[in-house]
């Protein structure tokens, strides 16, 4: 059985949605996250990854005014559409990558599935975003704090699969090198 063509590909794909990715998140933090910045004087919600509080939702969203509100739902918003599943093909191809090299099953299918819960989380997050721009003055709490949580998971979520990631990469490469030894 040859397993090249299976590796080749995954490393195809693995580089071209990491640098799609890469490229969508340089657009995200030097572009429209920055920009929301400047207008508002506080870091989006994007940039929070422990979360935020309704007081700090309400003065972010009153800061931005509404050129600012409409800036994030139709700048930064498409572009975080696109950036989870980027990251998750770029994360899933790793995975298969690394099950592709001997490395256990059970991590792999770990690992993709913590890279596919990241995403949904991000895409929650994202929905929580646009609720909370779209109902100001009148933002719910509940909505603040599902999409503060949504944040929080997010980032505990793809922290967990790039690292399950790297433990993968390391093991396979530790074998490597014991083996050559």
């Amino acid at each position: 059985m040859n397993m090249t063509i299976p590796t080749k590909q995954y490393e195809l794909q693995a580089a071209l949605f990491g640098l799609a990715a890469a490229g969508f998140y340089l657009l995200m933090i030097f572009g429209t996250l920055a920009h929301i910045e400047t207008l508002s004087g506080l870091r989006p919600f994007d940039m929070r990854p422990g979360g935020y509080s309704a007081e700090l939702a309400n003065s972010l969203i009153n800061d931005l005014g509404p050129s600012g509100r409409r800036y994030y739902l139709t700048r930064q918003i498409p572009l975080d559409l696109v950036y989870p599943s980027l990251m998750a093909l770029t994360l899933i191809s790793l995975f298969k990558l690394l099950g592709s090299r001997d490395v256990s099953q059970k991590l792999v299918r770990i690992g993709i599935w913590f890279s596919i819960a990241a995403a949904i989380a991000d895409y929650l997050e994202n929905a929580g975003i646009c609720l909370m721009i779209l109902s100001w003055p009148e933002i719910s709490a509940n909505t603040v704090l599902a999409a503060s949580v949504a944040s929080i998971v997010k980032t505990g979520l793809t922290t967990a699969a790039v690292l399950i990631g790297l433990l993968g990469v390391g093991f396979w490469a530790f074998r490597g090198i014991r083996n050559y030894a």
